[in-house]
């Protein structure tokens, strides 16, 4: 039984669909039956082509719909969300998402009894197996390998993370920030497009001072299939690109080059020669194109931008 409270401040939910109407609707849905009250819905359609993104304004009225002429990837989707944003609160939710009736208020409890912490995330939980977790927290990313882990992966739910705790990233997929952080620290770089948007966000966060944390007993559930997400030349791409985009961004000189050089000679041939000798040339180029990505703005000033609201 959720505390019955006093004052209900407006959350701004932000969802970014890309031709998946569907399964944003069935999104939606969910957060139509939701216990807390006072929530504005923000659908950002990055130029969907496959279906039509206008059935969602048909079916929910209500929800604040804005169409992107062109798709500039993920973080410039959330960031059109964010700039339309009136809450107190931002909620960030994967399209392929689906929500409990009370999962919201133990995040704003969270965030309004512990102002040192900067943003939330709560349990993310397989929607095909809803007693198997996703994430219940992430570890650090290690200086070298850039590589971290979701604390009870594939684990069954048995209430061994129900207690809230202090971890190294929210999860880009359902997270929540106090808007006068979003202020103070800005969007979400442009320059990722797609992956570790939100871990460098949350970088920026902890940098400004803040804590992220992760709580126990609010838990939403992920589309994601169990199963390894298939992997595609885009995803080898932007991986890649963007991990070392987020090493230039926030490690210093002395961190910097040991996990470069790392990236360079062991993680990359590593696993792009693992392509190579099953014949899939075009992933194997995808690892160096990458690299190449990086040669080409070797001193781009654009690496290191953060827009503001």
């Amino acid at each position: 039984m959720q505390e019955k409270r006093k004052y209900y401040p407006l959350v701004s939910i932000i969802t970014v669909n890309f031709n998946q109407t569907e399964v944003t609707c069935a999104l939606l849905e969910s957060l139509n039956k939701i216990s807390y009250p006072n929530f504005e819905v923000i659908v950002v359609d990055n130029h969907s082509t496959q279906d039509d993104p206008n059935l969602i304004k048909q079916r929910f009225p209500n929800v604040v719909f804005i169409q992107s002429p062109i798709n500039y990837g993920f973080a410039a989707g959330n960031n059109y969300g964010l700039m339309r944003a009136r809450g107190e609160y931002v909620l960030l939710l994967n399209n392929d998402i689906e929500v409990p009736v009370h999962f919201m208020e133990p995040l704003i409890d969270k965030l309004e009894r512990y102002p040192d912490i900067g943003a939330v995330s709560p349990k993310i939980k397989f929607y095909y197996q809803p007693d198997t977790i996703q994430y219940a927290g992430y570890t650090p990313i290690g200086k070298i390998t850039m590589r971290n882990s979701s604390i009870g992966y594939r684990e069954k739910d048995r209430g061994q993370y129900d207690e809230d705790s202090e971890t190294a990233y929210a999860h880009g997929a359902a997270m929540m920030v106090p808007m006068h952080i979003v202020k103070e620290i800005g969007l979400m770089s442009y320059i990722f497009f797609l992956y570790y948007e939100e871990a460098d966000w949350c970088a920026r966060i902890k940098q400004s001072g803040y804590k992220i944390y992760y709580v126990g007993n609010s838990y939403v559930l992920h589309k994601e299939s169990v199963s390894t997400g298939k992997m595609s030349i885009l995803k080898i791409y932007y991986q890649n690109r963007n991990r070392i985009v987020f090493m230039r961004r926030n490690l210093s000189g002395k961190d910097y080059y040991p996990a470069l050089l790392y990236q360079l000679f062991v993680a990359i041939p590593k696993n792009a020669f693992r392509f190579l000798f099953k014949g899939k040339i075009k992933y194997f180029l995808a690892y160096y194109r990458a690299i190449g990505w990086h040669i080409a703005h070797l001193f781009s000033s654009e690496i290191h931008e953060n827009p503001m609201l």
